[in-house]
């Protein structure tokens, strides 16, 4: 019951307009469909994936951060979204900041606990931070899935795949 209300104050301090970017305004007017805040971070994290391939670190750091940025808002406006969380866990692990990264994936888990993506980078995070057993922790919840997330996660452990996290 502590961890679950540490956890709930957490997120709330996270969430709060303090750590919220501004605004993003604008309309481009006719009859387009609004983009919402998480399909903007989707494409900045696609962008900064791109950056990183090029060995662009310095633009894909920017685009980490800025989808950050709107992840936040839309986890204001849809909080208890794993999906959200699992992205502002993954967006956080690679910008470095590993406390925050595992806040949110913990939260993320706390709703969905088999949540594949959640469980892969958690596992890897647990890795870069030397702590084995918990990523193996996480490994064995994927164990079933029969997926590519089980098959990298292992690798990533058994140090036959460097993670880039």
């Amino acid at each position: 019951m502590y961890k679950k209300i540490l956890i709930f104050l957490l997120f709330v301090l996270i969430t709060s307009p303090v750590f919220s970017a501004g605004s993003s305004g604008g309309s481009s007017g006719g009859d387009a469909k609004p983009v919402t805040q998480y399909e903007i971070a989707l494409k900045m994290i696609n962008k900064a994936k791109k950056f990183e391939k090029k060995n662009k670190t310095d633009k894909a750091q920017k685009h980490y951060k800025k989808a950050i940025g709107h992840l936040l808002k839309h986890n204001k406006k849809f909080p208890a979204d794993a999906d959200t969380l699992n992205y502002l866990g993954f967006t956080h692990r690679k910008v470095g900041d590993y406390e925050n990264a595992e806040i949110y994936y913990s939260m993320g888990l706390e709703l969905d606990p088999k949540h594949v993506g959640i469980n892969e980078y958690m596992g890897e995070l647990f890795v870069v931070t030397n702590r084995i057993d918990k990523a193996k922790e996480r490994l064995a919840v994927l164990k079933d899935c029969n997926c590519k997330e089980y098959k990298e996660l292992k690798l990533v452990i058994e140090g036959k795949k460097e993670s880039k996290y």
